[in-house]
């Protein structure tokens, strides 16, 4: 279990030097950077899901599109989800907006508590009561605020469950429905690559180096989280997740943005619920790692 706690932290730390590179890439765009990272990251996909011995759940994904020619719909509108979300985090970062799309990272937890609760009618412990409350404290402030809520973090904080929802609504979750959706993204970037005769007019040695970086980080990356979601209990891989977004704050800040004086009640609240939720997870696994008494 070890192995596996040290490479989810790597994961999410190298997510978090991502959000970092890609302000060095200039002049590259969002668009740009993304279709580099998913063009370098894709084949790795594959490699991947062979060698773990899961291409048999990819072939019976794709025997499932056969059967179901309207599923492909669901992958399409699955991809383009991910695609967007891919290239929101490319773009926030280069466009002063981190530290907002950490906010929508930190909401995405608090989202998916409440889909559980309304949408499938699964029951809320106390915790996660008290942590979906503070959450429609801060958001409400901000409502309050500005009277509205930016688009950057509501698509991250709901479109990113939606991926979700839709996967375990048409039985499209699982290593099959993950790989279809990552190929279709795939193509999409290679296509903006070719169109953008793959950056060259702005291609230099040292944005090279910065784009085989983003490759390599990327790789690695997706190779320990996926790692780590085989070999950890699926509570503690989820709660090692919430620890992306503290980093992606903790980038913004280096990047030099800065909370105002009136925005401290919408992200103290919801840093709050985040709190309330790991602590809720983590009672959760100390209750289920706990040995059954023998009896005597």
């Amino acid at each position: 279990m070890t192995r596996g706690i040290i490479a989810s932290v790597l994961a999410s730390t190298m997510f978090g030097a991502i959000y970092y590179v890609v302000t060095l890439m200039q002049p590259l765009t969002a668009q740009d950077i993304f279709a580099w990272r998913m063009t370098l990251t894709g084949p790795l996909v594959t490699i991947l899901i062979v060698l773990s011995g899961d291409w048999p759940k990819v072939k019976a994904a794709l025997r499932d599109v056969v059967r179901r020619p309207g599923v492909i719909l669901i992958y399409l509108i699955n991809a383009a989800n991910v695609a967007g979300q891919m290239w929101v985090f490319m773009w926030a970062p280069l466009h002063g907006r981190a530290l907002e799309a950490s906010l929508g990272y930190f909401l995405m937890p608090l989202v998916m508590v409440l889909i559980g609760r309304l949408y499938y009618r699964e029951p809320m412990s106390r915790w996660q009561m008290a942590a979906a409350i503070l959450a429609v404290i801060g958001v409400g402030h901000e409502l309050w605020r500005v009277g509205t809520v930016s688009w950057l973090v509501l698509y991250i904080a709901i479109g990113f469950p939606l991926i979700f929802v839709m996967r375990r609504s048409f039985h499209t979750a699982g290593v099959g429905g993950t790989w279809i959706e990552f190929s279709l993204t795939f193509l999409l970037a290679f296509s903006l690559l070719v169109r953008s005769g793959f950056t060259h007019d702005v291609l230099t040695p040292q944005l090279g180096s910065w784009i085989l970086a983003l490759g390599l980080i990327s790789a690695a990356s997706t190779l320990l989280y996926y790692g780590a979601s085989r070999i950890l209990p699926f509570l503690l891989f989820g709660l090692l997740g919430y620890l992306e977004p503290v980093l992606l704050l903790m980038v913004a800040l280096i990047l030099g943005e800065t909370i105002g004086r009136d925005e401290w009640f919408t992200y103290v609240p919801i840093w709050l619920a985040v709190i309330f939720l790991v602590i809720e997870g983590t009672r959760t696994l100390t209750r289920e790692s706990r040995p059954l008494p023998h009896a005597d």
